[in-house]
Formats: C-alpha cells, sequence, structure tokens
C-alpha cells in the first residue's frame, strides 16, 4: 500500500456541483487506486435546499425522518456530494444515480459494467467518501465523544482480545482508543459485507495508533485477514477514522 497526495477540497466539490460548471471529463478512477475524499459539512449543509434536488425519493424520506435539523442537513449534503462525485465517475447525471442496498444498509450501484466501489461515513460535521475500481471498500469516522460507557459498549462488541488492551491502555488514553477500535472495526464490517451476520468478536483490530495494518486476526478463517488491508485515515481534529480495502497492492490518494 502506497500513499499519495491528492488534495479533493471543498472548493472544488462546490464548483463540480455548479450547474454553470462543465469539466471537459469526469473524474478519473485507476484499478490500483482508492480516493478518499473528506468534507467539512459545516461548509456544504447550509446548501441543503440545493442539494434536496439531487435526492431520490427514498433520499428524501430518511433524511425527513432526522428529529435534528443539523443531522437532516448533514445527511443530505452528505448524499448528495455522493451523487455528485459518482456522477463524475460514471459521466452522468447525480439524479440519474440509482442504489440498490445490501445488509447495513450498505449502497451498490445499479449500473450492468461498472466495477466501480465506494462507502460513506459521516460524523458531527465530517463526512468521508472512498472509492475504488473493482476492490471492496468500507470506511468510517466518528467524532470522538467522552459522554459513553465505553467500557459497558467494549464488552459488548469488542473481542476479549480487544478489551484486554483497551483496559491495559491508560485511562487518559482510553477514550481515544476506543474509538480508534469502534472506527477499525466498522471499516473492516463495512467492506467485508457480511453484515450483522459478521459477529464483532470474530476478529481482532489494533488499538495500537497509526498501525500500518490494523486487522490483527480473523476467526474462524485465518487466512482472511491477509486479504484486507486496514489503516488510520485523517478524520480531523477531535475524530477518527478508518479504511479498509481488499488486497494490498494499492495506492492512496486523499
Amino acid at each position: 500500500m502506497g500513499i499519495a497526495v491528492n488534495l479533493r477540497n471543498v472548493s472544488d466539490l462546490l464548483e463540480i456541483a455548479d450547474p454553470q460548471f462543465e469539466p471537459a471529463s469526469g473524474l478519473s478512477l485507476r484499478a490500483d487506486e482508492v480516493q478518499l475524499w473528506r468534507v467539512d459539512l459545516n461548509q456544504v449543509a447550509r446548501a441543503e435546499q440545493r442539494w434536496r434536488e439531487l435526492l431520490s425519493p427514498d433520499e428524501l424520506v430518511r433524511a425527513d425522518r432526522f428529529h435534528f435539523e443539523r443531522d437532516r442537513r448533514n445527511y443530505t449534503a452528505t448524499r448528495a456530494v455522493l451523487r455528485i462525485l459518482l456522477g463524475k465517475y460514471v459521466n452522468c447525471s447525480p439524479e440519474s444515480i440509482a442504489f440498490v442496498y445490501g445488509e447495513r444498509e450498505k449502497p451498490a450501484l445499479v449500473l450492468p459494467g461498472s466495477h466501480l466501489h465506494f462507502n460513506v461515513s459521516h460524523s458531527g460535521t465530517k463526512a468521508l467518501l472512498a472509492f475504488t475500481h473493482g476492490r471492496d471498500v468500507g470506511v468510517d469516522v466518528e467524532q470522538i465523544r467522552s459522554n459513553l460507557d465505553q467500557q459497558a459498549l467494549a464488552r459488548r462488541f469488542f473481542s476479549p482480545a480487544e478489551q484486554q488492551a483497551l483496559a491495559a491502555l491508560p485511562s487518559s488514553e482510553q477514550c481515544a482508543a476506543f474509538f480508534r477500535c469502534w472506527t477499525r472495526k466498522e471499516a473492516y464490517i463495512k467492506a467485508h459485507g457480511s453484515g450483522l451476520s459478521l459477529p464483532l468478536d470474530s476478529f481482532d483490530v489494533s488499538l495500537v495508533p497509526g498501525e500500518r495494518n490494523a486487522l490483527l486476526a480473523t476467526r474462524p478463517e485465518a487466512g482472511e485477514a491477509r486479504r484486507w488491508s486496514l489503516c488510520d485515515v485523517q478524520g480531523g481534529q477531535g475524530y477518527e477514522a478508518a479504511l479498509c480495502v481488499r488486497g494490498q497492492d494499492w495506492r492512496l490518494l486523499c
């Protein structure tokens, strides 16, 4: 896995979303690339009415179920950004994008012949969108919050090895480590695509910051761990984020 820099910022995104902006070509994605976009929802969610025009009826229904306005706006913006970027990758209008949903509501494109894979996560004011060509991918971002019963959640959702690693840390480090573990497990589950049929204690992830491959063990098939790359990505100050991709021979553009 290699690292390269390819800045995808909010001003670029808004320019792409502008109906008056017509680039000569869409976005390109090589087979050995994982392209990761990070969006500050504070900057784009305020254009909610503009984004709602891009969403499908079922997405609008989902958006309107949110109790808090900020959650509705952030969901709406994230879905619109996803449609805009997908449209540029597959050369079609954002409104015409159609999705099919698998377990855990993971979306996939309804587009015969397309090998584009993608995954999305948003928390607080940050959204991450990952795109690959022919590779399963999962991404997760979580805002670090100290008002959770982390020990109870760890006992419920973490493997015994992960619980032990968390308990061994100084109390000052446990909050960040809890969310580091959580995002890594979520990213793997989302990439794997098995949803609730994949027990959370059937695999172990590292809690060490900056781990190059944080998927330590999988059960009952030990060899499954070698088929994936699991690493941290930048979510922003006050956030933890992780990316999981099938295979090792890829480079990250983020």
